[in-house]
């Protein structure tokens, strides 16, 4: 088939890579504009999906916007079979999602009509579900309502975001390249009307830790925003971020010696173990501002957060 591609993070790369390999044409890749990066933040860095295309050869494009008659010509003038979209990150016109013979599909990464939207690998860990997975879908004008073609399941257990979006997108390559080589022997399923939910984009203030939560769900949220933004919580006014931790039982953590209030957000140990609203968590990766990621005791050495500070 010509296919236009359609992504920008990570999680798009192997399905562009699996549509090359399995011997489909892409006409073109659209991708969002460079953004400031590199390590003063002046530099304009290339999406993956950018980089990735423009190694095999792919015409790249990134407008800021699919709105105009101009840009929508273009994007005519492709005469593409098929559309395939992950994880983009902008809204397709009507005149661009019925543009391509076949339509627009979609590799969204939930379990539809659970978590539609922007951040559902996070919104499904954050939600204790016990599994998420990869859908093909077509796309519609509404968000992420349109039919299903097929559908992966995986469960979540222990897994990062980035363990699960890494899981996801090979899941989603094996998935389309499977779809495009008989696209008529997969039936569009409309979603089902109940159990819908919304995966609202992640604010940054999320991330940091609330210890009024139980270990559990302080647990969740260091799972859900590793790698990115960090869960994170502060102490003499600077921001540390823990990547990994553990749950600990209180009965025996503390030494008897010892009369240091379990409330939320008190050390309790000489290893960082913190009381939450229910039982307690010891981060064992964490990082400190402007430093890479280190074990808990290598930052403790230098950076010591002694038993009894109460953390906000």
């Amino acid at each position: 088939m010509r296919i236009i591609y359609m992504g920008t993070p990570e999680f798009a790369v192997p399905a562009l890579e699996a549509l090359v390999a399995a011997g489909h044409e892409v006409v073109a890749a659209y991708t969002q504009p460079p953004r400031p990066g590199g390590r003063r933040g002046r530099e304009l860095t290339p999406s993956p999906v950018h980089r990735r295309a423009a190694e095999l050869g792919i015409e790249v494009r990134h407008p800021v916007s699919l709105k105009s008659e101009e840009e929508k010509a273009a994007f005519a003038a492709l005469q593409a079979d098929i559309a395939v979209v992950a994880a983009y990150g902008l809204i397709l016109p009507r005149a661009v999602l019925d543009a391509p013979r076949f339509g627009c599909l979609n590799l969204h990464g939930s379990l539809l009509p659970r978590w539609r939207g922007a951040a559902p690998i996070q919104r499904a860990i954050l939600a204790d579900d016990a599994e998420t997975g990869l859908g093909i879908m077509r796309m519609e004008a509404g968000l992420d309502t349109g039919p299903v073609l097929l559908e992966a399941r995986t469960p979540i257990a222990a897994k990062t975001t980035g363990e699960l979006t890494e899981e996801l997108a090979h899941l989603g390559a094996s998935l389309i390249v499977q779809v495009l080589a008989d696209l008529p022997a997969y039936p569009e399923t409309p979603q089902p009307a109940e159990g819908i939910t919304y995966a609202h984009k992640i604010d940054k203030a999320e991330a940091r830790i609330d210890f009024t939560q139980g270990a559990a769900q302080v647990l969740r949220q260091i799972r859900a925003f590793a790698p990115a933004p960090g869960a994170f919580f502060e102490f003499q006014g600077e921001r540390i971020k823990i990547w990994r931790a553990e749950r600990v039982a209180l009965g025996g953590h503390i030494p008897p010696v010892f009369d240091y209030s379990t409330e939320p957000g008190s050390v309790i140990g000489d290893d960082l173990a913190i009381g939450c609203g229910d039982g307690a968590i010891r981060p064992t990766l964490v990082q400190r501002a402007g430093k890479p990621a280190m074990p808990v005791w290598d930052m403790l050495r230098g950076f010591p957060i002694p038993a009894g500070t109460r953390l906000p």
